[in-house]
């Protein structure tokens, strides 16, 4: 499975992304109707609790409705209530392509991974545009 982080791809991935070493989201592409991208997501807050979390395409937990979970036809969109900041977007482009364009979340290890356009950065670690063939290994952003 292709995944682009930011403006990385990471082609022939097998599906999970790993934030510093651990496994923080799972992708799977669907062919049925509905939302694309089947989608587990775990949320922490800086502390390293878990906050929030998705599986398959549903908020199973929302500590204090922190979060609101928009799906469409191309991917879902997972947003704070209070300001609206996107925290994670998740697109399906053409031949099954994931693109996660934007977010901003904490890691399992306590540190702000940020996800735009441009580059995604996490800690002391940030990549640019680019490609890297992970094997059928997990995508590794900030390993």
């Amino acid at each position: 499975m292709d995944v682009k982080v930011g403006p990385h791809w990471y082609r022939n991935s097998n599906g999970t992304v790993e934030i510093e070493g651990l496994p923080q989201i799972e992708l799977e592409i669907r062919k049925t109707g509905g939302v694309p991208v089947r989608v587990n997501f775990a949320i922490f807050d800086s502390g390293g609790k878990l906050h929030a979390k998705i599986e398959a395409n549903s908020l199973v937990i929302n500590e204090q409705g922190a979060y609101h979970l928009e799906r469409s036809e191309k991917g879902l969109m997972l947003t704070t209530t209070s300001n609206q900041k996107r925290v994670l977007h998740i697109n399906v482009g053409e031949n099954d392509k994931i693109e996660i364009p934007e977010g901003e979340f904490y890691t399992l290890r306590g540190h702000i991974l940020k996800i735009t356009p441009e580059e995604w950065s996490v800690e002391k670690v940030t990549e640019k545009a680019g490609e890297t063939d992970m094997k059928g290994e997990p995508v590794a952003v900030g390993a």
